[in-house]
Order: C-alpha cells, then structure tokens, then sequence
C-alpha cells in the first residue's frame, strides 16, 4: 500500500524547468567533470604508440597505461559513491577534482612509465569519487521528475560525449604531442574546481545517517579490484592458467564474503535490497553490456583503421567524429525525449542501434571505404548512445532514496566500468586467438571478426533485457489503481486531504 499525501505547499525552485543562473552553472560544472572522466578513459588509447616509443615500454607494460585507470576507476566507485553520502557530497567531489588536476599534470610532465602509470591510478581513483558524487549531487538538487531528467540527460549526454569524442580529441592532440592528452584536461579542471567551490550548494543535512561498514569495505574494493585487474592480465597469463583461475576463485570467495557482511552488518556499504527496485537491477546490467561492448568495439576499431587500413591519427580523428558530434549536440533535446517517451521506451530503442552499428562493422574487409562501413556505424553509436546513456542513468537512480543516491550512483558507474574491463579482455583475447600471431591482413581479420562478434552479442543481451524491462515497466503501468472508499472531512474542513491508493 502506498499512501500519496495531497498538499497545497509548493514545489521547489529545482521541480520546474525555469532554472537560475546558479543552477545552470552548478549543472555545467558538475558536466565538465563528467566529461573529463570519460574523455579519460578513451582519449589515451591513440596516443599509445607514441608513449611507448618515447619512454620505450613494451606491449605488456603499455597497456597498463589504460589499465592503470580502469583498475583505480573502476575498483573504487562503490566506496567513492558511499563516502559521498557519508562524507558530504560536496566535500568529496572538490577534493577529488583537485586529486585529479594534480594527477592529470603529473602524467603530463613524467618521463618513466612506471610513473605514467601511477598518474593514471591515481587520475582512475580520483574520478571513482568524482563521477558518483557528481551524479549524486544532481539526483539531490533536482526534484524527481521532469527536471531532473532535463539535468541527468544533459549530463549524461556530456559523459558519453566525453567517452566518444575522445579517440577524436586524442588524434589531434597526439598529432602535437602524446604529452598533450595527459595536459589539456589540466586547465579545463581546474577552472571547473574554481567554480564549484562558488556554486556546489551547501545543504544543512547533507550527509547520510549511519556506521562506516569497514569490513564491507575492505571486501567490496578488493572483490572489484582484483576483479579488473584478473580480467585485465588474462591475456598475458592466459584465461585458462593457474594464475588466472586463481584469482577468479579468490575474487569468488571475496564477493562471497561481501554479500555475507552486507547481508549482516547494520550500516552496510551496499544495501542490497537496493536491487529489489527492479528498474536499479536492470540499469546496472544493460550498462555492464552497453559499456562493455563499446570499449571492446572502440579497441578493434582503433586496431583496423591504424593498422590494416593504415589511417593516421588525425585521420581516425575525423572520421570518427561524427558520433561523438551526434551525441553531442542532441544533449539539449534529450530532457524533453525522455519526458515524452520514458526511459523504458529508449533504451531499447538506443541498444538496437549500438546492436546494428556493431554488427554492421562485420562486413569489414582490407577495402572497406569510409561512407560504406565506417560512416554508416558512427551515425548508428551516435543515436544509441544519445538515447541509452541517458536513460540508462536516469534509470539506474529512479526511485532511490536521497541519502542513497551515492551508492545508485557509484553501482552503475562500477557496471560501467567492471563491463568495459571485461569485455575488452574478451575482445583482446579473440583478437590474439583468431590472428595466431600472424601479421598478414587476412590474420589481422581474422582475429577482429570474432572480436566484433563478441561486442555484438553483449550489446545483444543488454537489448534483451532493456526490452523485458520495457515490457514489465508497461505492464505495471497499465495495472489500474483502486482507490477504497474513504471518508472525507467535511466540506470546508480545514483537515488537509489525504488519498489512499492501493497499488497491484
């Protein structure tokens, strides 16, 4: 039974779409910081050829340059989305925008790879507390509903603007210099640190109740953790070696042991009946599969154009612009799309077009042109990400309590990332088996084809179960409500009239 109390007191400022200067800025600060996490995790893939040669690191140690932010990134998002429901929303964000400043020059000014890759790290660390505080803070400022629709898909849209512009922005800046892409987001977060010191607001009680779950801490961050960084090394150890299934046993008997703490302690890190909103469950899964296929897609991509067609930096640059533009300029429009149709609607809608530009992207050859194959695939990424990335945010924090949208925030950040890292294992590792080793073309296709079918079938799953929740969310909405007779005061009662509505 759910009891809906009518009163005459008005909505606040943030429920309506007439918002003031300060809101605007508040929202446009907590973007750039959204954007500069994304543009991370993308931007330095171009660039890392020109590292290797200059600071001479090999494959492996190379690709600890991407991985080294994944891990940091993605293995401390739970404990970065509760520290800022305990911690102050506010406090946490500015403290780990400035980590991220410092963090970002020093990978800019380093010259030994083992220091590029604690910057990226500790660049991985500082967003895994800046991307659900930021997110949490918008959840708490704007009123469920039109507006905060109207702010999470301009904010979303930013992140996946971020996450798609930024093999673009990578192309040119590498171009000038690798050193640029670790330096260009200095600048942009310090300016965005000056401002929201001014803007952030400061709310009387904005910190959750309870305990430091400390043991749920130590599992959850170790389980993810270990997790990122197993699936990262199976492809130099191998997915079948002792090593390996080592660690998945320990990363098993790890979230064993978490989901025990949760399950028990009073204040727990992740309050698992969390999941029972079922519109949270499926969030966090279409966003490990839309995610995953994405990173997984944007590797073979970077391969094929580099290296069998032979394309340059800035080359790749511009011909992958177009998704990253799409995506975009549609973040203006995407509040009142959502309103209009709901985020049940668009993100299957969204996953179908991720699932055709993938599975367009099977038809590659040594020959393919640009308008034939790749142009058509970019058109596709920037309409799903510009409907799904949105809506599966705003999915992932509907219904979820304020001194819990941290944990909403740092859950579906956690799939986003976890899903990138496996996936691109997955796809890494088909790459190397269908190739054998071979530098021919016809080797090179055959370790991408099996790859690309990888990345099509995740995004498959993550359509399938966008759509069963579409299903279910229509369902529950064409179930009528039965109001009971109630008795109401009298008329001119100055008793204030409350409904009781009986949900099926």
């Amino acid at each position: 039974m759910t009891t809906a109390t009518v009163t005459s007191s008005d909505a606040p400022s943030t429920s309506g779409l007439n918002w003031t200067p300060r809101l605007w800025g508040t929202l446009i600060v907590l973007c750039a910081a959204m954007f500069l996490d994304a543009l991370d995790v993308s931007m330095v893939g171009v660039a890392l050829p020109s590292i290797g040669s200059e600071l001479n690191l090999s494959t492996s140690t190379l690709q600890w340059v991407v991985s080294g932010y994944v891990l940091g990134y993605g293995g401390l998002l739970l404990l970065g989305g509760r520290a800022a429901d305990l911690l102050g929303r506010r406090r946490v964000f500015l403290v780990a925008l400035a980590v991220f400043a410092a963090a970002s020059l020093a990978g800019g000014l380093v010259d030994d790879g083992a220091l590029l890759i604690a910057a990226r790290f500790l660049k991985g660390v500082s967003a895994a507390f800046t991307a659900p505080a930021g997110l949490s803070i918008i959840t708490t400022t704007f009123a469920e509903g039109p507006a905060r629709n109207r702010a999470l898909s301009i904010y979303t849209t930013c992140g996946a603007s971020g996450f798609s512009l930024g093999l673009v922005l990578s192309g040119l800046l590498t171009s000038v210099g690798w050193r640029w892409t670790f330096l260009m987001p200095v600048p942009v977060a310090l300016l965005a640190l000056i401002v929201a010191v001014r803007l952030l607001p400061r709310p009387v009680e904005e910190r959750a109740k309870g305990g430091y779950d400390v043991l749920g801490a130590i599992t959850g961050t170790a389980t993810v953790l270990l997790l990122v960084f197993t699936v990262t090394e199976a492809q130099g150890a191998g997915w079948l070696s002792l090593r390996t299934l080592g660690s998945l046993v320990v990363v098993a008997a790890l979230a064993a042991a978490f989901l025990l703490v949760e399950s028990r302690t009073a204040h727990p890190l992740v309050r698992l009946g969390i999941f029972r909103n079922g519109s949270v469950a499926r969030a966090n899964l279409v966003a490990f599969a839309m995610t995953g296929a994405y990173g997984g897609f944007q590797f073979v991509v970077t391969l094929y154009l580099q290296h069998l067609l032979g394309w340059s930096a800035l080359q790749m640059a511009l011909g992958l612009l177009p998704a990253g533009a799409f995506i975009a300029l549609s973040a203006p429009f995407m509040g009142p799309i959502v309103d209009r149709f709901g985020t049940g609607r668009l993100l299957p809608i969204g996953l179908l077009a991720l699932v055709g530009a993938f599975a367009l992207f099977l038809r590659l050859d040594e020959h393919s042109s640009y308008v034939g194959l790749v142009l058509p695939s970019m058109l596709l990424l920037g309409v799903g990400f510009a409907l799904a990335f949105p809506s599966v945010n705003i999915a992932a924090t509907d219904g979820v309590d304020d001194e819990e949208q941290g944990l909403a925030s740092g859950l579906v950040n956690t799939a986003i990332q976890v899903g990138t890292a496996v996936v691109l294992a997955g796809a890494t590792a088909m790459i190397t088996a269908g190739s054998a080793g071979g530098d021919s073309s016809q080797a090179q296709l055959d370790g991408y084809r099996p790859a690309l079918f990888l990345v099509t079938a995740v995004a498959l799953v993550g359509l399938i179960i966008a759509a069963v929740g579409a299903l279910v969310d229509r369902r529950r909405n064409s179930t009528p409500l039965q109001v009971p007779d109630y008795d109401y005061p009298p008329a001119g009662s100055p008793t204030t009239r409350t409904e009781v509505l009986t949900e099926h």
